[in-house]
């Protein structure tokens, strides 16, 4: 199993982020139109990227179409050698409500239902599989599907406010794909206690639990996500890929397996020059300078 994956060239949709690269400018703040699903705001030096759900008045609901483009969009972004981390952040006073109640009515027909699933997983399963990593920061109400989003990111930036509840046995439907990487999060106990109760947890609970990894005061949610992905820009693309990889795939191994599996990797990650740079910068007291790529010592 490799967890070596080469690049491929930047999307026409993102020459724009290409291009604005070249102005050395600190961030780019695009705020988004009304009837805009999605925002988009680029920051240092077009290496972060930070996408806003943006249907505030619906809760941001995980509609089909907000998905596609959602997918779609960061497909795109994880092409580009540029970037280095992703964050999903939510307009308004909630991160995402979940599915949108509406196109999962009888009136839509059985075809469009599977659809819409069929896409939320597609939706996940992409983010779990992307190199960057993908920084969730929640300031609000994170609900069903919308709670299924948040565990599925990489890293989780909460405020003190923030509500996790996975409630849809209240409206006759069990969160049942919500609770796959619920159930990978947290203990059985307590995402068992909030599918058959529909309880919400705060914020603290969900740190306890493993749902979230920091908590902040409300105004400070989204200067900790930029942080988090600050700190995520210093380090190698290349080797933090591999990381993401490796860990998600040892995770579903038996102990033995996943050390055995993780010997190989790491005696492959040696071969990376990023990685001998980074040896030798330690050794030489000096900061790293990274190429990014998958190049091994000795390739030409």
């Amino acid at each position: 199993m490799s967890l070596f994956v080469r690049r491929s060239h930047q999307s026409p949709l993102w020459l724009s982020l290409r291009s604005c690269s070249q102005k050395k400018e600190k961030k780019k703040v695009e705020p988004p139109k009304l009837d805009e699903p999605l925002g988009r705001e680029i920051y240092r030096e077009n290496q972060v990227v930070r996408l806003v759900l943006n249907s505030p008045k619906n809760r941001n609901a995980l509609s089909l179409e907000l998905m596609k483009t959602l997918r779609e969009e960061l497909s795109q972004i994880d092409k580009i050698n540029k970037v280095r981390a992703v964050i999903l952040a939510g307009e308004g006073p909630a991160f995402s409500a979940g599915h949108d109640l509406r196109q999962l009515t009888d009136e839509n027909g059985f075809s469009k239902h599977v659809e819409i699933f069929s896409e939320c997983t597609k939706l996940m399963s992409l983010i779990r599989a992307m190199q960057l990593p993908v920084i969730a920061e929640v300031n609000g109400i994170a609900s069903a599907a919308g709670c299924q989003l948040v565990s599925t990111c990489d890293v989780v930036i909460a405020s003190e406010e923030s509500h996790f509840s996975v409630p849809g046995l209240k409206v006759g439907l069990f969160c049942s794909t919500p609770g796959i990487p619920l159930g990978r999060s947290i203990n059985d106990k307590l995402a068992m206690d909030m599918l058959l109760t529909a309880r919400s947890i705060k914020a603290n609970e969900a740190l306890r639990a493993g749902l979230v990894s920091r908590v902040v005061p409300s105004e400070q949610v989204k200067f900790e996500a930029l942080k988090v992905a600050e700190e995520i820009c210093k380090m190698s693309r290349s080797v933090t890929a591999l990381g993401k990889a490796f860990y998600y795939a040892q995770k579903e191994m038996k102990l033995a397996d996943a050390y055995r599996f993780g010997e190989k990797v790491m005696t492959e990650n040696l071969k990376l020059k990023d990685c001998q740079e980074g040896i030798d910068a330690f050794i030489e007291k000096r900061p790293a300078t990274w190429t990014h790529s998958d190049d091994r010592v000795g390739q030409e």
